[in-house]
């Protein structure tokens, strides 16, 4: 029930992605920023110093960064470690008891870690909108936008993406500020998520649109 081992594997350029259904476009006025589970615990699982990892990590910052200086709301989604198994529920049958209560598994990499002035969600379940106040965020600032980097592509972020869409909140999924278990279901994520949910589209075309 533990996360698995994960073989490095490049992330997808942008003559990989598939074909988006719609043809929404990001508004500094109108987005949120999400990052999806950026704690040691998930990202402990990836090769240090290898693709995905690297590469989504400095695509993250570089978008954290842009979003910020145009006054973009940035939010964080963590898990809370030593969750109950009341609190874990489900989760525990499919990925055992979660994060451990310690600070070296529950910290956030520097170059995406929260900063003055954003917001930082304890994360229930795959969508960050379960059991959290992100959509009544959202409507409170006006704001229908969510685009979405983190971990991992087909689990959480995916979910998230979907509720968005079931929320009538316009879902943007960063295909090379993303990483999964492995090239295939990275590509998955991406496929259905065009398909069904989101927009995907990479970290130098997004900075290229707003």
């Amino acid at each position: 029930m533990a996360l698995p081992a994960i073989a490095p594997y490049p992330l997808p350029s942008p003559e990989e992605l598939p074909a988006n259904r719609v043809a929404w476009t990001v508004d500094p006025a109108r987005a949120v920023v999400l990052v999806h589970d950026l704690q040691q615990h998930f990202l402990g699982a990836y090769p240090a110093g290898a693709q995905p990892l690297t590469g989504m990590l400095d695509n993250t910052a570089r978008l954290l960064s842009a979003f910020r200086e145009r006054g973009v709301p940035v939010v964080h989604s963590t898990q809370r470690g030593g969750q109950t198994p009341e609190e874990r529920g489900l989760q525990r049958d499919f990925w055992g008891p979660g994060v451990a209560d310690d600070p070296a598994k529950l910290a956030v990499p520097d170059q995406v870690a929260p900063e003055p002035g954003d917001t930082v969600l304890t994360k229930w379940k795959y969508s960050a909108f379960v059991r959290t106040d992100l959509e009544q965020r959202l409507r409170d600032s006006g704001r229908d936008q969510l685009v979405i980097v983190g971990v991992y592509a087909h689990i959480g972020v995916l979910m998230t993406a979907c509720d968005a869409w079931m929320r009538d909140i316009q879902a943007f999924v960063v295909a090379d500020a993303v990483a999964d278990f492995s090239r295939a279901e990275h590509e998955m994520a991406l496929r259905w998520a065009a398909g069904r949910c989101a927009v995907v589209t990479t970290t130098d075309a997004l900075l290229e649109e707003i």
